[in-house]
């Protein structure tokens, strides 16, 4: 028997500023449903050592950024508080795209017993991505809530979802997860 997990991908309060307003409430939703069937929530969530020490400079992404940004006294790296970790939800901190990197993730899903992952979050074509497809290679079963995932491109994030994650997971809305839970699915 399969047991999920909800990954809520990146919530922090710099990616959301990028992100239309109409984003959080759908992420919010996807969570609501999650913690109303039971589902295990984990949180993940950027987190760099002080100074970018653990940012190559050649790393096109993390060697760019400015040395304060998404470290632990950070403001715009806290979870946004309308989606923040309840009571035993699990955080997770990551140090690269993907919610795998820099973390003992793929530990705790094993000793949770979870082989299938439910992803929402931000960016589409960045950690939703990445995740989706290293989950794959790691054979876990994966769905992709299609509006609780965003990107700064729209047509980026509609491209990714129809022509790429598709072929490698399940796509659903929250509503159409939310429903499959409740069916037994």
């Amino acid at each position: 028997m399969s047991r999920t997990a909800l990954l809520l991908m990146d919530l922090q309060n710099t990616h959301l500023a990028q992100m239309p307003d109409d984003y959080l409430p759908r992420a919010v939703h996807a969570l609501e449903t999650a913690r109303a069937a039971g589902v295990p929530v984990i949180h993940v969530a950027l987190l760099l050592r002080y100074g970018h020490t653990d940012a190559h400079p050649r790393n096109k992404l993390f060697g760019a950024l400015p040395s304060h940004l998404f470290t632990a006294d950070d403001p715009g790296a806290a979870i946004h508080p309308d989606v923040a970790p309840a009571d035993g939800e699990i955080v997770v901190h990551k140090n690269r795209v993907s919610a795998f990197a820099g973390n003992n993730l793929q530990q705790i899903l094993a000793a949770q017993d979870i082989d299938h992952l439910v992803l929402a979050g931000i960016a589409t074509g960045g950690i939703v991505l990445s995740t989706a497809l290293q989950a794959f290679d790691l054979d876990y079963r994966i769905t992709v809530l299609s509006d609780a995932c965003a990107d700064p491109s729209p047509a980026l994030h509609d491209t990714l979802i129809t022509d790429i994650l598709a072929k490698r997971a399940e796509i659903a809305t929250a509503d159409a997860w939310g429903q499959s839970l409740k069916a037994g699915a």
